[in-house]
């Protein structure tokens, strides 16, 4: 029963932190990826409603396994189609990708961005593309991306279709076979939709949830510190009601003995969500009713504890529960569905779930010395280049005044020196940013960065996310009151 009999809310337990399963906490620093990192100043003591997004938030899933799930569901639907059975047998690369790659489905290419659409690197295929043709497609005239030639890869859930198109790619062409690369990848986009609507996909994980999903242990303990603070708790999870009821299940069933349901931790679980739709539709709450065997839903007029909403909208969830969206922390690893459009249709606060943060973090650390070298080889390329104009203007002068020889002499060797010097720096500097990069990801580098410019994914969560972190319980480390301040924004003239 998930609710005393007159409705009224379960006293919440008294649960002792210090001895709940892996919840023992450190007085010493946080190691980096325990933090959560801040872009926009917030206080949680002014957060009324904390929500959670379910897949890839609250469940961390094995990439791995879900990698080799889908693309094995999905090449049997391709084949199926008409697309040739050597795809069976091929072997598909799923550390190629990551997040924030875009598809150019025009020429079977995916390519990495910075900010400003500047495409830094290229690949066709597992091919890498020389510069000097990728400079000739996408920087001969300014960058449009948009449908339907582009596709943005933002999601961990995607990068199964990412592999499987690049692979599929390379294929093709070394066999000779005529390719659509278009066409091609619509067909994986509609068989990855269609193995998880007919359960090749879900269904599958839903049976040996083990091997798919990562048990957190500190889980548990996180959410109800947040709700011993006076926090109310949501679920807002674009996911059905039977594989939601399974999934948190196993991940919070018994987890503390004094919540013997995972209903009891949330205060509104809302499923179906249809996100992005429920932050910029207008869509009716349905209350999911059961009458003996069976399932039905009918319209909800309020939102109440321990009953199950499916579809909603963003204005009805704030009216029904009369809070307004800068009380509402959203917590979500969906760069656009959980994060961009809700900072975008409202003023809910935002946390983002990157798994990959620990990777990221380890890469960081191993490079650090080398980071350190580049940012000194930027500061001498920009001494080297200081000197070099104080020569070329002082060769310029004294070559008008008809100087003595010597001078214009002095002045022609220091230059040409200077310029050796800048080429030999140039080279040294480009061959230590390829190995540092190979560490972050052998074929893209680091998910923040291109070059030395955020990357396309690394702005969006800089400018949408108001927090970021690696996993939901980071937030056991700090208090339900933490003021998470954000840090002084600099400009090329302050550093």
């Amino acid at each position: 029963m998930l609710n005393p009999p007159d409705g009224s809310q379960l006293a919440l337990p008294n649960v002792d932190f210090e001895s709940a399963p892996g919840a023992a906490l450190q007085v010493t620093t946080l190691p980096r990826a325990r933090r959560v990192y801040v872009n926009r100043s917030l206080r949680l003591d002014q957060v009324e409603w904390v929500g959670f997004d379910m897949d890839y938030t609250l469940a961390i899933y094995r990439q791995a396994e879900m990698d080799r799930l889908s693309i094995e569901a999905t090449l049997k639907k391709l084949v199926a189609r008409g697309y040739p059975d050597l795809l069976l047998e091929a072997r598909f690369d799923t550390n190629f990708p990551i997040r924030g790659l875009v598809i150019d489905k025009r020429f079977g290419h995916v390519v990495k961005m910075d900010r400003y659409k500047f495409v830094g690197r290229a690949w066709h295929g597992l091919q890498e593309l020389p510069r000097e043709q990728r400079y000739a497609l996408y920087h001969a005239k300014k960058l449009k991306v948009a449908p339907p030639r582009y596709h943005y890869i933002d999601t961990l859930y995607a990068l199964p279709e990412a592999a499987l198109y690049a692979g599929a790619v390379d294929l093709l062409d070394r066999y000779g076979i005529n390719t659509d690369y278009q066409q091609l990848f619509d067909d994986i986009r509609e068989c990855i939709d269609e193995a998880h609507r007919d359960g090749a996909i879900n269904d599958t994980i839903a049976l040996d949830l083990p091997r798919y999903v990562d048990r957190d242990p500190n889980l548990a303990a996180t959410l109800h510190k947040l709700r011993s603070a006076g926090k109310k708790l949501f679920v807002l999870t674009n996911s059905r009601w039977a594989y939601t009821d399974a999934m948190m299940t196993y991940l919070l069933g018994g987890a503390l003995p004094e919540y013997t349901h995972w209903r009891q931790y949330f205060d509104i679980v809302s499923v179906a969500a249809g996100k992005p739709g429920f932050f910029t539709e207008r869509r009716p709450f349905l209350e999911r009713v059961t009458e003996g065997d069976a399932q039905s839903t009918r319209p909800a007029y309020a939102l109440e504890r321990g009953h199950i909403y499916e579809n909603g909208n963003l204005r009805d969830f704030e009216r029904m529960l009369n809070v307004t969206g800068d009380r509402i922390l959203y917590v979500g690893d969906h760069i656009f569905g959980d994060i961009l459009r809700s900072k975008k249709d409202s003023s809910w606060r935002t946390a983002m779930i990157i798994q990959e943060m620990d990777e990221e973090l380890a890469a960081q650390e191993e490079c650090q010395e080398a980071l350190e070298q580049l940012d000194s080889m930027a500061r001498r390329r920009e001494r080297l280049e200081d000197e070099l104009r104080f020569y070329q203007a002082r060769y310029r002068a004294a070559t008008r005044a008809r100087a003595a020889g010597e001078i214009i002499d002095e002045a022609r060797l220091a230059i040409e020196n200077l310029k050796l010097g800048l080429r030999e720096l140039e080279t040294a500097s480009r061959a230590l940013k390829k190995t540092t990069e190979r560490r972050f990801h052998p074929y893209w580098g680091s998910l923040f960065k291109q070059g030395v410019e955020l990357s396309s994914f690394g702005d969006q969560v800089e400018e949408y996310a108001c927090l970021y972190t690696s996993r939901v319980s980071n937030l056991l480390h700090y208090s339900p009151l933490h003021y998470f301040r954000s840090s002084r924004d600099l400009m090329p003239h302050e550093l």
